[in-house]
């Protein structure tokens, strides 16, 4: 019991009871979400959303993704 007490940070994947479990096992230790995960997330909804929006390929993508003080005027939407 005393080295589960110890344990100071865990990477879990994001997804099912990971975290309460996780929380419950090792009371003081920090949960960490794999930043795989979300990434992954992150992506699979902005392929959506541009989806729903009518844009197709990486061009609008990646303009999407640009900071607004590097987009010239024909990139504005």
């Amino acid at each position: 019991m005393k080295i589960r007490e110890n344990v100071k940070e865990v990477s879990v994947d994001m997804w099912g009871r990971f975290p309460k479990v996780i929380q419950a096992i090792f009371p003081n230790a920090q949960i960490v979400i794999e930043r795989f995960q979300v990434m992954k997330l992150v992506n699979t909804s902005l392929n959506k959303i541009l989806l729903l929006l009518g844009f197709k390929g990486l061009e609008n993508r990646t303009i999407l993704l640009k900071y607004k003080a590097y987009l010239i005027e024909e990139d504005w939407l």
